[in-house]
């Protein structure tokens, strides 16, 4: 990326807390370079940097994080290009450029550069996302469009999902103690990168607008128990393969990704051995059924949950009503198990 400076915005907090590598161990495979910024901090700094991100660039995560895209320019980097970026950026644009910036190592590199606003559900920017895929012989040609095609596809979606996200957070949030809604965001942008992947997978096999959400599931839930877990706790999965659309698969596993997180984090305090389960399987009549189970120290019955008090708790809330599903939750004799249920031909609502 190029220059991204922008003014602290009026009354935004100037903290914020960056990604970490525990945060997102085990994921970070996809193989276009995404970052976020945040306008709302002073120089808009890089807050999160994919895995490709650090391959494409040589920079480690440490020496990315809290700077301005701006540290990737050179000697030959084009100034127009740079003016281009930094007006569309001041008026929270979508802008699209092929800019000269330069590795870790010194090595020039040409990279299409698509940069795109985050926005809540009042139009306000909260966050910028950069995504990038290093140019190589022949992609500059104007006639080679698949470049551009896919990162296009990348950018809106991720532009989607990220505002869908936000918009949650805030939405449910009004009446209680919320944290930084950045730190709301962590882990759930990797979510959807293993997404992108399994969408990528789909679009090179047969161009299709679904996904196999059995091989998305297993995985995310792989990536969590290996970030997560810990000795002496154990996972079994039992998983249908099935495939759903998009955005039924963008929701689900989402709700899978805070579900899974919670039992791992919560459900075996003082314990040093456990089960964790996820079932998936699709209904005799259509649609989906997700179980999580543990037999961990159970969720008290005097418990609100999920809790409309964390973040979590909302966004599940929010993610299980707009796909028309249902949650139970209920309790063993030892520990508890959450069913949720997704109706055939769900149809999305915001």
């Amino acid at each position: 990326m190029a220059d991204t400076k922008t003014k602290s915005r009026a009354g935004a907090k100037q903290k914020s807390e960056p990604f970490s590598e525990q945060d997102f161990g085990g994921f970070s495979r996809s193989q276009v370079a995404m970052v976020l910024t945040n306008p709302n901090l002073d120089d808009n700094p890089i807050v999160y940097a994919n895995e490709a991100f650090v391959r494409t660039t040589g920079y480690a995560h440490s020496a990315i994080v809290g700077r301005n895209c701006r540290f990737l320019q050179g000697e030959d980097t084009d100034k127009a290009a740079v003016d281009v970026l930094r007006h569309a950026i001041e008026l929270d644009q979508n802008v699209t450029v092929d800019i000269l910036n330069y590795k870790a190592n010194g090595a020039p590199f040409m990279n299409r550069l698509v940069v795109s606003p985050i926005v809540d559900s009042q139009g306000k920017t909260e966050y910028f996302i950069g995504i990038q895929k290093e140019l190589r012989n022949g992609e500059r040609d104007p006639s080679a469009e698949k470049v551009h095609d896919h990162l296009m596809e990348v950018q809106n979606r991720v532009q989607s999902d990220l505002s869908m996200i936000i918009t949650m957070i805030r939405n449910q949030s009004a009446a209680t103690s919320v944290p930084d809604d950045f730190a709301a965001l962590k882990r759930r942008v990797e979510t959807l990168e293993l997404l992108y992947e399994e969408m990528k997978l789909a679009d090179r096999h047969a161009n299709r607008d679904t996904v196999q959400m059995g091989s998305f599931v297993s995985r995310l839930a792989s990536a969590i128990a290996h970030t997560e877990g810990r000795p002496g706790i154990r996972m079994n999965m039992q998983i249908e393969p099935l495939e759903v659309s998009i955005e039924v698969a963008t929701r689900v596993g989402l709700v899978v990704s805070e579900l899974l997180t919670n039992t791992f984090q919560h459900a075996f305090e003082r314990m040093e051995t456990g089960l964790v389960e996820i079932r998936m399987s699709q209904l005799s009549a259509g649609g989906l059924r997700l179980i999580v189970s543990d037999d961990g120290i159970g969720i008290p019955r005097s418990m609100e949950w999920p809790s409309s008090a964390t973040v979590g708790g909302r966004i599940v809330c929010g993610l299980i009503e707009g796909l028309e599903g249902t949650l139970h939750l209920g309790r063993g004799a030892a520990g508890s198990f959450v069913t949720i249920d997704v109706p055939a031909g769900a149809s999305v609502t915001e």
